[in-house]
């Protein structure tokens, strides 16, 4: 189904539809490697519209590579607050630094030198590729598979296997404008070929479009196991201080600050009378138990969180949803 038409038909309905983002105005070539980088970060298992704010404040606040490089840890990571997987945030600063070092302040052109940088992976390198540096890659990413897998109407396991879905991406053929085409690719998954309810009637390909012949739109995805998982949250609290720990005992939120906690059974879970919430975090459903205490306990590498002025804290999402739990928060 490989038509030279294609990207054609594609880029005349991205020029005429494309959201007005802010990582795509027009720049130099140096502050486009540098916001496709960030964005491209930023945009790692997290929508659209709650990066915009985040990728602003952002780049207002550390400008360019040389900022970003130089900056304190913390005050990156106070500027990541609520965008959650904070990693990202480290390995983005180690990667400005990295390049700086070694690639004399410019993205790599090539996929092996640019997964060599912390944080970026087969995706990450192939979406900086394409619309950083205008290469005929298309990144797969949930857009492209879906609508992959609605214009060969794609439904068995086999079909849609990274591998085979990877096969089929020729089907996009390719243009000159590169940067345009990865990113019109992906803004008609998100626009048109939404997850349910899609907006055909808007469609640039629906001639090509199988899934719309046989008006069957239900996606088939590879089974995803959420683990479910129980724990107790322990609340040490003194008139307006809370005891917190820096996190070196889970694999979750590594190093970041949360509550004292510790890993459950489902029974004790269940026959406790006290307070209990759930919470999801990545591929874990997190069932979690509340137990409050009046005293302040010692734990080595604790500290105390004035909730008067909790602002000031850098607190992942997850420690918040505890805290606004609280009785009397």
């Amino acid at each position: 189904m490989r038509e030279s038409n294609i990207p054609n038909k594609i880029l005349k309905w991205y020029d005429n539809n494309k959201r007005n983002l802010p990582w795509r105005k027009k720049t130099s070539v140096k502050n486009r490697e540098y916001y496709t980088l960030v964005s491209e970060f930023m945009l790692q298992q997290t929508q659209v519209k709650t990066v915009i704010p985040y990728f602003q404040n952002f780049v207002k606040n550390f400008p360019n590579l040389k900022y970003l490089a130089n900056a304190q840890e913390q005050n990156v990571l106070k500027n990541w607050e609520g965008l959650g997987y904070y990693s990202r945030a480290r390995n983005l600063k180690k990667t400005a630094i990295k390049i700086i070092d070694e690639f004399n302040g410019s993205l790599p052109k090539d996929i092996e030198n640019l997964k060599s940088l912390p944080g970026i992976g087969e995706y990450t390198s192939r979406s900086i590729l394409a619309i950083a540096h205008n290469q005929p890659y298309i990144p797969m990413d949930g857009n492209v598979e879906r609508i992959l897998k609605r214009v060969f109407l794609l439904k068995k396991e086999c079909e849609i296997s990274k591998e085979n879905l990877i096969k089929k991406k020729s089907f996009f053929n390719v243009s000159d404008r590169s940067s345009d085409y990865a990113q019109a690719i992906m803004e008609i998954g998100a626009l048109i070929c939404r997850p349910s309810m899609p907006s055909c009637d808007f469609c640039p390909l629906t001639k090509n479009c199988k899934a719309f012949k046989k008006k069957d739109f239900s996606i088939k995805s590879k089974n995803k196991f959420n683990k479910i998982k129980y724990f107790e949250a322990n609340i040490y609290q003194y008139k307006n201080k809370f005891l917190l720990i820096k996190n070196q005992k889970f694999n979750f939120l590594k190093n970041l600050v949360i509550f004292p906690m510790n890993e459950i059974d489902k029974q004790k879970f269940k026959l406790s009378l006290n307070k209990k919430i759930s919470i999801k975090l990545s591929n874990m459903d997190m069932k979690i138990l509340i137990n409050k205490d009046s005293k302040i306990k010692k734990i080595k590498g604790g500290l105390l969180l004035d909730k008067s002025n909790i602002n000031n804290y850098i607190l992942p999402s997850f420690t918040k949803k505890i805290f606004n739990q609280l009785p009397n928060h």
